[in-house]
């Protein structure tokens, strides 16, 4: 209480009960909490006070909860646009959705951006079906380590929004402003007509979540899904968080979730077949009770946002090639609670989700092959890219 005990110049009478000295002091959780008064004399009154004035600090903070359950209730307010579909969860999409997004011209765009109608990536489509994995020369990796680092800068910054009574649409505003910021275009926007710029997928959602008005709330698992893109190369990660008081389930879930991507990404080097990665990944999911989606896989990036190898995370997949050096891609294992791995989409195109509805978690990296491992080129750089999950655990 020393340390904390903050003075002021305001001249006031002391709070305890039967001193009417002049005050100078006021409790530093008081002033954290907003809350007003709160003045003693001396540390000895502050301390003999303590067992009543504590209480101040807990009212203060069950109005502050009943203030964000409010607002949370306020943005909740919801248009269903498909009245008679069949959710397989509770989640409910929050429309309208505001599509008001400005584009800056000082920012390169990917070519689907603004000249396809459709958002269809033409060079995409153009090698759609080969299985020849490009080799990045030496200038090529620089360009994908540069963007790499911003689309981690830019996930980091999502990441400090996560709390009950955010919407998805407000954590989408921040990701759009923080990739402007650094003159990348947020490759999600407009690719095959996505709507914003990046991929909210909450608690039974597997992947692109489309940022709506929905409000979190307390005990969701949030995925988000940053992709950047920065003169002429394509940068992609994705974390899971929890939101407020998570049930064990919960972590366990997002726990081995992430486990199953670190051991996959242990095992990347030279001369390991890519169809190996699903063989590592099912076996940890399963050994702790989940199961592991088949519907989508990590894929080769560098110009291209999606291209080739394949990558799935189940055993026993057909997947093509051989790591080089040279080689980037990601692995992002999409994870579910037990039951079935199946899927399947709201009528929005993009949304998939669990089809018993239950909760799905992701991680995703986007790796380099060197000559005698991989580099992990969305890490954060001063701690290999654990600090933040952990903390959370």
């Amino acid at each position: 209480a020393d340390e904390g005990m903050a003075s002021t110049e305001a001249r006031r009478e002391c709070e305890t009960e039967g001193c009417s000295r002049d005050a100078k002091l006021q409790c530093p959780t008081c002033i954290k909490l907003g809350i007003q008064g709160s003045y003693f004399c001396s540390q000895e009154c502050f301390k003999g006070s303590w067992t009543s004035h504590k209480l101040l600090h807990k009212k203060a903070k069950e109005d502050k909860h009943q203030t964000e359950a409010k607002n949370c209730m306020e943005k909740d307010t919801n248009t269903d646009p498909w009245l008679g579909y069949r959710y397989t969860g509770k989640l409910r999409p929050h429309y309208p959705l505001n599509t008001k997004t400005r584009l800056h011209f000082h920012v390169t765009f990917p070519a689907y951006a603004v000249v396809h109608p459709t958002g269809m990536s033409e060079s995409e489509q153009f090698l759609k079906g080969t299985s020849q994995i490009k080799i990045l020369s030496p200038e090529d990796i620089e360009g994908m380590r540069v963007v790499c680092k911003l689309a981690r800068e830019v996930l980091d910054i999502a990441a400090l929004m996560v709390k009950p009574g955010v919407t998805t649409e407000e954590i989408d505003h921040a990701v759009h402003l923080a990739c402007v910021a650094r003159k990348c275009y947020p490759s999600p926007l407009n690719y095959y007509n996505f709507p914003k710029s990046c991929c909210t997928s909450v608690n039974e959602v597997i992947c692109h979540g489309i940022p709506d008005r929905r409000a979190l709330q307390d005990g969701d698992i949030l995925n988000v899904d940053i992709t950047v893109y920065h003169n002429g190369f394509h940068g992609d990660l994705n974390e899971t968080f929890f939101v407020g008081e998570v049930e064990e389930g919960a972590k366990r879930l997002v726990q081995t979730t992430y486990e199953c991507l670190m051991q996959a990404i242990d095992s990347v080097k030279p001369g390991v077949r890519y169809r190996e990665l699903g063989n590592i990944i099912q076996k940890h999911a399963q050994a702790n009770g989940f199961s592991v989606v088949r519907s989508y896989c990590g894929h080769g990036i560098h110009r291209l946002f999606h291209t080739a190898p394949n990558v799935p995370h189940y055993a026993k997949n057909k997947a093509v090639g051989v790591m080089k050096p040279g080689h980037v891609f990601t692995i992002e294992p999409m994870i579910c609670e037990a039951g079935g791995w199946q899927d399947e989409t709201w009528p929005d195109g993009w949304t998939a989700v669990t089809r018993d509805g239950k909760r799905s978690a992701q991680f995703e990296h986007t790796l380099l092959v060197t000559e005698t491992g991989c580099e992990v080129l969305t890490r954060r750089l001063e701690d290999n890219g654990r600090a933040h999950f952990l903390a959370q655990m």
